[in-house]
């Protein structure tokens, strides 16, 4: 299938962690003009945890957030063939819905976590963890590093996995080639 251009498909952990941190509108600043979609199994596990976890309702509701269900035999067979390598004992079905709806559409999978990324890198899924995201919105004045060194610290208290501890942002950035050295 053709490219789509713009469509963003997010996975739950950095929906859940950047709502529970008071960052969602961050997110929302950085998609601008593309499209973002949560496919049904991440609202399935939003919707799981959003008894417990009031902030999942936050992202739940979010407007510009599309929820789209895994339809059609492409998208099907995509998250058949990802929950086989990826699926265990109920856990991973978000990350596989994103990937097969990424993968079938030509979208670009967001997602952080390291086993999955490597899955899309392996069958040709556009992939971006949110780190990225942010330093893209950097480059085009969207925001400042010391806000996306905040965004980073506050992901940290909620024990969100980084490749760097807090105040670590702007030189693991640095190290990354992301960001130039005079940031």
């Amino acid at each position: 299938m053709g490219a789509t251009p713009g469509v963003l498909v997010f996975d739950t952990g950095p929906l859940s962690h950047f709502a529970q941190q008071g960052w969602l509108g961050i997110l929302r600043v950085v998609v601008g003009d593309r499209t973002a979609v949560i496919p049904d199994t991440v609202v399935d596990e939003l919707r799981a945890g959003a008894e417990q976890r009031v902030h999942l309702k936050l992202v739940l509701d979010a407007v510009w957030l599309e929820h789209r269900a895994l339809t059609g035999p492409d998208e099907l067979s995509e998250f058949a063939r990802f929950a086989e390598m990826l699926a265990a004992k109920g856990r991973n079905l978000g990350e596989c819905g994103v990937l097969a709806y990424a993968k079938a559409n030509g979208a670009t999978a967001v997602i952080d976590d390291g086993p999955p990324r490597k899955l899309a890198r392996a069958h040709q899924v556009a992939c971006k963890g949110t780190l990225g995201f942010l330093c893209e919105a950097l480059h085009d004045g969207l925001l400042s590093i010391d806000l996306i060194s905040a965004v980073a610290d506050h992901l940290l208290e909620s024990e969100y996995r980084l490749p760097f501890s807090t105040g670590g942002f702007r030189r693991w950035a640095h190290e990354q080639g992301l960001i130039p050295p005079f940031q």
